[in-house]
């Protein structure tokens, strides 16, 4: 456990496991030892302790075989926790965690120097806590600004206080004639084991204040795990053996009501004092040299807003994060001179523990994903690190509930905060290779053909440059509205675009989307025309069961061009696409979006599709305030009455508030009613002819458009999904 001083590339690097031991151990012995042990053994008596012992410190050790895991697996550099967590699970989750990190050790400092001043007062009464607080913080401070090494060294000193503490209570003598009481107090005295449990825990979890020193080891990889082992091992051996002296020495009643009874069974009273002041020493000075790290890791890697910087520059030879470092210790001053931190200390003890939790996560999820990019020298299997994060999350509800969830919120709006800011991580994450085995999953899983029921449009949008024709990629959002997919698709002249081009277009295009806050998949194709390609993507795309089942796209206003367009459509068709033509010919778009028009021929086939893609855009920010009209033409009154006694049976079980209007011709022409009803919507919806014989299309095409002219934006709808679109309604 010998720390040298070895120049590595002008830095001094702590070069054994011992600077992750010696602050881990001295953490892990913290006041609870001293304070609370006694308390604990006689609410629960030995066997209760001995089985609270094991269970703490086995949660623990399942975390430190996955970090070991993750430190064993890549280099490790500065920010213990945080770099771990970052690295494997992406920038935004491991800022989430590594900022509550920071600072709940910047807070713990405060509570340990606290703790410190506390034990101080109650032997010199004439002293003011406050200043003791602040002069052991200045000296702390100054020792962590001058040399990490020598911090490091002085925990020796303070390892040799509580060594003598322990051995004057193992000497000691019992304070009355006793029997080990295996079970503590009665029942009706005594507290439930499990917020003996919780209280107890704490105790145990200090193994972060070593790996926190991670960027001044010289061989991490190496002396976290046996640093870390090492911690936990003693640590054990030591709460193991103290319960038994303690139970044999007085009575479970006595250990309860006397909070400082080591220091009346110990041979000298004053070594039990020192061991205090050692326990709360060794703890702030831990906390002091990891959290800085920390924020320096946190502003290296752009984390913090940019006038946070600062925190990243380095000093001396043993590079010390000396703005970090001042930062917190003026976060130690103003809280040891202002607060009292017994409320916000659960939470503090909850991010402590959130962070153990998605270390264990992290290394379940590389290991059960078998990532080819995770490979550690030292192999945990996990099953082993889930019952770690499920024991972590355990005891966090055991603990405190509420302070969990304030926990959970805080990191959950840390994220949010960071995702929004699309920081560009230099390092990869695990995201990926979650994320492709879900996937993985789903598709293997997903129905041949979709079920009417769980039917959701998967669109493919014909959109060529997206600028152009804007308002196809909005109506492919405000349909999707964020619960399916749409692909935005721009065919390309195979003679003009070379193929190594084409990321780059859809690069472009991506971020086109994104600046505008569309979330859609872009798919930029080479063909030697437009129509050619289209019909070639609409073969190849998708993946297993999860291809588009609907094409959207413009109308085409080249007479050239229409004997390919209607092939184009003829071949959608065929492929058991639905499609959906928008065609504005003033290109005055969807206007105010308040009125929609359907012109409805039936329930079936395209009548049903045209009801679900009104209701899905009704669902949509854009279109909410809508109202839609169902519109349909019967020849004279007595049709009327049969038409109306259908149609309420119908709309009353479709459920979708949509107003429905019979019109009666009485000789009049359908086109003419149409112009004169739907002269003023923002979108007129219509069924669209099945594309079956091949010149009769084109026909039948050029005369609807002929006869809707005149008409603001329509959008001609064709179901040719192998789907039961009325059932969807009923």
């Amino acid at each position: 456990m010998n720390i040298k001083n070895i120049k590595n590339a002008g830095s001094a690097k702590l070069g054994t496991f011992g600077g992750v031991f010696t602050p881990s151990l001295l953490t892990i012995l913290g006041v609870i030892m001293y304070l609370r042990f006694g308390w604990v053994v006689g609410n629960v008596g030995l066997i209760g302790t001995l089985l609270i012992v094991t269970l703490s410190t086995a949660i623990t050790f399942l975390t430190s075989l996955s970090i070991s895991a993750i430190a064993t697996n890549a280099p490790v550099k500065g920010g213990g926790a945080y770099f771990l967590i970052s690295r494997s699970l992406g920038a935004e989750i491991g800022g989430a965690v590594g900022i509550p990190l920071y600072l709940a050790q910047a807070f713990s400092v405060s509570l340990y120097v606290i703790g410190f001043s506390e034990s101080v007062v109650a032997i010199f009464p004439a002293l003011d806590m406050k200043w003791v607080g602040i002069i052991t913080t200045l000296v702390l401070g100054g020792l962590a600004l001058f040399s990490t090494t020598a911090t490091i060294k002085s925990q020796f000193f303070i390892m040799g206080l509580i060594a003598l503490s322990l051995l004057s209570l193992a000497f000691g003598s019992p304070m009355e004639d006793s029997n080990v009481e295996l079970w503590g107090v009665p029942a009706a005295q005594s507290v439930d084991f499990w917020q003996v449990f919780a209280i107890f825990f704490p105790a145990v979890t200090g193994i972060m204040a070593g790996v926190n020193m991670s960027g001044d080891l010289k061989n991490p990889s190496k002396s976290i795990p046996k640093g870390t082992f090492m911690a936990i091992g003693v640590g054990y051996l030591i709460y193991m053996i103290l319960p038994v002296i303690l139970a044999s020495r007085a009575d479970a009643s006595t250990l309860i009501d006397n909070p400082l009874i080591m220091q009346d069974i110990a041979i000298w009273g004053g070594a039990i004092v020192l061991g205090i002041w050692g326990a709360t020493l060794s703890s702030a000075t831990g906390s002091l040299l990891g959290a800085p790290r920390v924020l320096q890791a946190l502003a290296n890697d752009k984390i913090l807003p940019k006038w946070a910087g600062v925190f990243s520059k380095v000093g001396g030879k043993e590079k010390i994060p000396r703005a970090a470092t001042l930062f917190t210790i003026g976060i130690t001053l103003l809280t040891v001179y202002f607060g009292n931190l017994n409320l916000i200390a659960p939470v503090l003890t909850m991010f402590f523990l959130t962070t153990y939790a998605v270390l264990n996560i992290t290394a379940a999820t590389e290991r059960f994903l078998g990532s080819a990019s995770f490979r550690p020298k030292f192999k945990v299997h996990w099953v082993f690190s889930l019952l770690g994060a499920l024991g972590c999350a355990g005891v966090m509800i055991l603990i405190n509930a509420l302070a969990t969830l304030m926990a959970f919120s805080v990191i959950g709006i840390i994220f949010v905060w960071l995702e929004r800011r699309k920081i560009e991580a230099t390092w990869g994450g695990l995201g990926r290779g979650v994320f492709s085995s879900i996937i993985r999953y789903a598709l293997f899983r997903l129905e041949k053909e979709a079920n009417a029921k769980s039917w959701r449009p998967n669109i493919l949008v014909l959109s060529g440059s997206p600028g152009k024709r804007w308002r196809l990629i909005e109506l492919a959002d405000d349909i999707t509205n964020g619960n399916a997919l749409f692909t935005v698709t721009t065919i390309v002249s195979e003679s003009n675009v070379p193929q190594e081009k084409v990321k780059d277009f859809e690069g472009r295009i991506m971020d086109y989307l994104a600046n505008k806050n569309i979330q859609a998949l872009v798919r930029v194709v080479r063909a030697s025309d437009p129509f050619s390609g289209a019909m070639h993507m609409v073969n190849s795309y998708g993946l297993g069961q999860l291809v588009p089942n609907t094409i959207l796209l413009g109308d085409t206003r080249e007479n050239r061009s229409l004997v390919p367009y209607s092939e184009m459509i003829r071949h959608f068709y065929k492929s058991r696409k639905n499609v959906i033509i928008v065609q504005d010919e003033g290109n005055i778009g969807f206007k105010e979006k308040k009125v929609i028009d359907i012109w409805w021929g039936g329930l079936k086939r395209n009548g049903s599709l045209m009801i679900i893609l009104a209701y899905l855009l009704k669902n949509s920010r854009e279109w909410q305030q809508a109202s839609v009209n169902v519109k349909m033409v019967v020849p004279n009154k007595e049709a009327y009455a049969g038409a109306k006694d259908n149609l309420d049976k119908i709309f009353e079980g479709m459920r979708t508030g949509f107003d429905y209007q019979i019109l009666t011709a009485e000789g009049r022409n359908f086109w003419d009613i149409m112009a004169e009803e739907s002269k003023n919507s923002d979108m007129i919806m219509m069924g669209l002819a099945v594309p079956e014989e091949e010149g009769a299309f084109e026909d039948y095409y050029v005369k609807l458009k002929e006869r809707t002219k005149s008409l603001p934006t329509k959008v001609f709808v064709l179901a040719a999904q192998e789907v039961e679109f009325d059932k969807v309604l009923i």
